[in-house]
């Protein structure tokens, strides 16, 4: 069974995530962490923090990761078997895989760093009001 694309996503995702790796849904998710947009008053946002910019960093690590997953086909299939999963076992089975393998891990983590940045200089966006 191939992985879908999505599923992918989540579970490189895990990979390249801080710490202990506790977001496997990093890619699915970020966006709405990063303040790409106050609607406010746009002009109180940091330079180089639009949708725009997100995008291009995104595109940037996804095809990085890619890149990296295609040249390493070890651990392009070890993403793969996680297919079908329940999250708490993908993070599991992650952080283990990682532990066992910091080369790896550095080098996805090298990968992201770039959302990391982005992150860090455009600061997380105001709550969503609730109704």
């Amino acid at each position: 069974m191939l992985l879908s694309a999505r599923a992918a996503r989540r579970a490189v995702a895990g990979a390249v995530g801080t710490g202990a790796l506790a977001g496997a849904m990093l890619f699915g998710a970020f966006s709405s962490a990063i303040s790409v947009a106050h609607a406010d008053d746009p002009a109180n946002n940091p330079p180089n923090c639009t949708a725009g910019d997100l995008a291009q960093v995104a595109a940037g690590v996804s095809a990085g990761t890619s890149a990296y997953l295609f040249t390493h086909p070890d651990v392009n299939w070890f993403f793969t078997s996680l297919e079908g999963l329940p999250r708490d076992q993908v993070r599991a089975k992650v952080t283990e895989y990682l532990d066992q393998n910091p080369q790896t891990k550095a080098e996805l983590t090298g990968i992201r760093q770039p959302l990391v940045d982005l992150k860090n200089r455009c600061g997380a966006g105001p709550a969503p009001a609730i109704p």
